[in-house]
């Protein structure tokens, strides 16, 4: 599907809300016939040129999106490649929830974009009790008949999910699709109990990756709305009642053969080449997590 909608010139850093914003990086462009189907190529574009904090460093699109309009983008979206890679996707799963479990005992687990339920799959063998919301109507129909998850088609907002239910609460490569990222920090606030942890798994872009790369970062694209740093997660997250408890490198897990594959968004020619030679020698299908330290996996607990 293709997108359109915008609500507007940012006028305030979504992390600190400063007013302080200067222009980031040129990368206005337009989406593609894909829409905001999952981009796994198309790097060095945006839906708008993005603009940079000078309090905090934050970034985001100079004109964000609205939400009713990402919503109906989304829920048409469907993407076989991530459901081909389930070994690599249950093994970074199992990484998040050995993160969680070093702060929370097994209860009652949300996972907010939970796509296709491998994480609320491997959960439930951890002993939690698990919930999920998707706004993909592809997605959380699969999770829901392949695996007989209770998962919501819809948005945090209208998902109709007990206030103060939940101890754990997942967004992993969720917060940066979002316009108002402290919304949803607020409602995820109102449905977890007091002393609750969020998990957040997100781009880095304060990463020394990130910052050589510039618009040709591979975490360029156009399903994007914010670029956080660090700091800025931090400042989002303490603005909103939510105290950091650790920070480290989130590295994902997927074939030989995808990360290749992600090689033509920069040369087509040179991707194709090595994934015939990975094939060749049999390391096509072998997993990969190569740790480029662009990406961050973010412990919270709620404030009591």
């Amino acid at each position: 599907m293709r997108f359109s909608g915008a609500s507007g010139i940012a006028d305030r850093c979504a992390a600190c809300e400063s007013r302080w914003l200067v222009p980031g990086l040129r990368a206005a462009g337009d989406p593609g016939p894909a829409g905001l189907a999952p981009s796994t190529t198309q790097f060095g574009t945006a839906l708008s040129d993005i603009v940079r904090c000078q309090s905090c460093g934050h970034m985001q699109l100079a004109r964000p999106p609205t939400e009713p309009s990402l919503l109906v983008a989304y829920q048409d979206v469907d993407s076989v490649d991530y459901v081909a890679e389930e070994t690599g996707q249950r093994t970074t799963a199992r990484s998040t929830l050995e993160m969680i479990e070093q702060h929370a005992s097994p209860g009652r687990l949300l996972d907010v974009g939970c796509w296709v339920g491998f994480l609320l799959d491997e959960a439930r063998h951890h002993g939690w009790e698990v919930t999920g919301v998707e706004p993909s109507r592809f997605a959380s129909s699969y999770a829901r008949e392949r695996f007989a998850l209770d998962v919501y088609t819809g948005d945090l907002v209208d998902a109709r999910l007990e206030p103060g239910s939940f101890d754990a609460v997942v967004l992993e490569d969720v917060i940066e699709h979002l316009p108002d990222p402290g919304q949803a920090l607020d409602r995820i606030a109102e449905l977890t109990s007091p002393g609750a942890v969020l998990h957040l798994a997100l781009p880095d872009a304060g990463s020394r990756v990130a910052r050589v790369l510039g618009r040709r970062w591979w975490s360029v694209i156009p399903t994007h709305v914010h670029y956080f740093t660090r700091g800025s997660m931090s400042a989002l997250l303490q603005r909103h009642g939510w105290q950091v408890l650790a920070i480290r490198t989130a590295p994902k897990a997927f074939t030989l053969r995808y990360y290749l594959g992600r090689l033509a968004g920069y040369s087509p020619p040179l991707s194709c080449r090595l994934i015939a030679l990975a094939e060749a020698f049999g390391a096509a299908d072998r997993l990969w997590a190569p740790d480029f330290r662009d990406r961050m996996a973010v412990m919270a607990q709620r404030a009591a």
